[in-house]
């Protein structure tokens, strides 16, 4: 896993795309609902490559990569986040058993809601194990990583990833999603600032994130669908 993070790095290029290096592993997964929780579906093949440019405005005709399209609109892809770390942005929820650190950084995606309760009433009643675990889970699978739990002693409890990157549909909402981010892959700005490198992340990829370079869900409302 070291070796594949030293090789794998997410590029922004000024108002154009995300160049991936690295040789990362590529794929398209479906958000669908499974009674109160959610879960993915295998999309598209995608193909495969050492290095590959994904659409950042949102315009492509050949999503998810890039087909130059942003010189065409005129895209302008200024980076508007917050560059602290997300221990200094988030807020602390303090549970029984369980904390739970939450920076605000929503991609609707929804799997913070489980069937015994959304992740902060989990956390909340957290001493019971049930609903400590399921906090966890709902937590984990926070794909933007927005939220983060915590055990009692300051330790983080993360799933493991692999350098990966998804390509996200939300059936459910019949929108495009965002690009799900897995597995610490160094994300460089286009002025050649690190962000802080996170094992979860999402970038926007419908081009109207106010949050940019990451997905605020505005692909939701804007009724997003790449083609």
């Amino acid at each position: 896993m070291m070796d594949k993070n030293k090789l794998a790095k997410i590029k922004i290029l000024k108002n154009g795309p995300y160049l991936i290096t690295g040789n990362v592993p590529l794929a398209e997964r479906i958000i669908v609902p499974k009674g109160k929780i959610y879960e993915y579906k295998n999309g598209r093949e995608l193909p495969q490559s050492e290095e590959y440019a994904l659409c950042r405005c949102g315009q492509t005709k050949n999503a998810p990569f890039c087909d130059g399209s942003h010189e065409k609109v005129g895209f302008i892809g200024e980076e508007k986040a917050s560059r602290e770390t997300f221990e200094d942005r988030a807020d602390l929820f303090e549970g029984p058993a369980l904390d739970l650190l939450d920076d605000n950084r929503c991609a609707l995606a929804r799997f913070c809601h489980r069937k015994d309760g959304n992740v902060w009433e989990l956390t909340e009643n957290s001493d019971n194990p049930n609903y400590r675990a399921e906090a966890i889970i709902a937590a984990s699978e926070c794909l933007a990583g927005r939220l983060v739990a915590y055990d009692k002693t300051g330790k983080p409890i993360e799933p493991k990833y692999e350098p990966s990157i998804e390509i996200l549909q939300d059936a459910e909402k019949e929108v495009s999603g965002p690009v799900f981010v897995k597995g610490n892959i160094p994300i460089e700005s286009s002025e050649g600032f690190t962000y802080e490198i996170r094992n979860r992340v999402t970038l926007c990829r419908c081009g109207k994130s106010r949050n940019s370079p990451f997905c605020d869900a505005t692909h939701i409302s804007i009724k997003f669908s790449a083609k």
